[in-house]
């Protein structure tokens, strides 16, 4: 499996590009989007950006997510659990496993996953062009553990 670090600008600097209005709210929330290593729904957000800012409300950060979502900053996720999910575009591709006991969100790349997925397609006379993949599943227990 290869790395999923990369160089993506952070999401203010994404909004710039868009030459978005900036007010401080909206930094702060962008702040905390930006420094999210998870995929955090707007509750999430809305706790972690309260505790920098406490005038930001909930209908602030849910129209700042929509906004972000609706100009390709952000990408919205259901991964089956209720909550629409978020993370930033313009990261490195990749895919994801979501455990459906905890709910925790792994990313992961894997080279020979992405090489059989455009033989597929091409088998059934498609040129890939983009895919998205989430793979839901509980940890397997080991042996001798409870």
């Amino acid at each position: 499996m290869a790395s999923l670090e990369d160089d993506a600008p952070d999401v203010e600097a994404l909004c710039k590009a868009k030459r978005l209005r900036m007010t401080g709210q909206r930094r702060v929330i962008a702040r905390v989007l930006s420094d999210a290593d998870d995929h955090p729904d707007v509750e999430e957000v809305y706790s972690r950006a309260s505790a920098v800012d406490q005038h930001i409300s909930l209908s602030t950060v849910y129209r700042t997510v929509r906004l972000f979502e609706e100009e390709g900053i952000l990408e919205r996720h259901d991964f089956g659990d209720g909550r629409a999910r978020y993370e930033q575009v313009g990261r490195k591709h990749h895919d994801h496993l979501i455990n459906t006991a905890s709910g925790e969100v792994i990313e992961f790349y894997n080279e020979e996953l992405e090489k059989l997925q455009v033989t597929i397609a091409e088998s059934l006379g498609y040129k890939l062009t983009g895919h998205k993949m989430e793979l839901y599943g509980v940890p397997i227990k080991k042996k001798g553990k409870n």
